[in-house]
């Protein structure tokens, strides 16, 4: 009996602190970090509304009525059936020859960066810090300040006003490199590499079946980096492609844009538009692709059994 007085008071004491506690996790609401998240997401999204909304208007609709709503007849796949045939289908050319540059450049750039960070991650050999001095410095070059020595090296070599001029350059990405370097250096454990090591296994059967699936996160952020950097490319194809041919989507819709300028130019700022909406497309469906492979791949091991 009187044990059960003495431990009796003992539960409402615990529950109390198991809700001070409980209480204290629970973090109020700030309203101005909302109001500024509110704000920033009304100013990211509000162009790509402009966009979609412009693309839904007639050329003389798109010039007199207010560009943030909808007006006159809905004429989005008109503009994109004109978009895609006009000029003999110079749109889809320009969309071809794009993805043949992120294709063969970005993907390119990606799996040098993978070879490149990896080797230097987990392989020791001199100069290596040399080897870390001219990544770091390449990282903080900007590329507009190589384009004209670019240039004129590719024109000594023949090569401007052709595809390579475009895919080469893009195959050298220092920050993915720094990239994978770094995250290697903790993604992958030493040991893991010596136990498959001293099975027999040799470095590139190593690296295609160990390493490459643990290096997934920093490879598709990688690969985000240079897909966006190649699809958004616009200085370096300006300066070495003369040919409207060879043009990607960002000098072609330009030259668009700057059609109305010359003498006897035709205005089409509603297939600029529409093209522009288009353009996005494919960057909007290969990040939300390869997000859940970096999703997954950030989540993978963070629990232990």
């Amino acid at each position: 009996m009187a044990n059960a007085t003495m431990t009796a008071p003992v539960r409402p004491l615990a529950t109390a602190r198991t809700r001070r506690i409980g209480a204290g996790m629970v973090r109020p609401k700030s309203i101005p970090l909302t109001v500024v998240m509110a704000i920033l997401v009304i100013y990211s999204l509000l162009p790509l509304f402009w966009l979609f909304v412009g693309s839904t208007k007639t050329q003389g609709e798109l010039l007199s009525s207010f560009g943030l709503w909808f007006s006159g007849p809905f004429s989005l796949f008109q503009n994109i059936g004109e978009t895609l045939t006009y000029d003999n289908g110079v749109f889809v050319r320009w969309l071809l020859n794009t993805l043949l540059y992120v294709v063969v450049g970005a993907g390119g750039a990606t799996f040098l960066a993978l070879l490149g960070g990896y080797g230097l991650a987990k392989f020791n050999f001199p100069g290596k810090k040399a080897v870390f001095a001219v990544v770091l410095g390449a990282v903080a070059i900007p590329g507009t300040a190589l384009a004209v020595p670019t240039f004129l090296m590719f024109s000594q070599m023949h090569l401007t006003n052709t595809p390579w001029a475009i895919i080469l350059p893009s195959l050298i990405s220092p920050f993915g490199l720094y990239l994978i370097w770094t995250y290697a250096q903790d993604a992958i454990p030493s040991e893991l590499l010596e136990a498959a090591r001293m099975d027999g296994a040799g470095e590139f059967r190593t690296f295609f079946t160990i390493s490459w699936r643990l290096l997934t996160p920093g490879l598709i952020t990688v690969l985000l980096f240079t897909l966006v950097a190649t699809w958004n490319n616009y200085f370096l194809p300006l300066i070495m492609l003369s040919e409207p041919t060879w043009y990607p989507l960002t000098v072609g819709l330009n030259q668009w844009n700057q059609q109305a300028q010359t003498v006897g130019g035709q205005p089409i700022y509603n297939l600029v538009i529409t093209g522009s909406l288009l353009t996005i497309v494919p960057i909007v469906v290969a990040f939300l692709f390869l997000q859940r492979y970096w999703q997954s791949g950030l989540a993978a091991g963070s629990v232990k059994a």
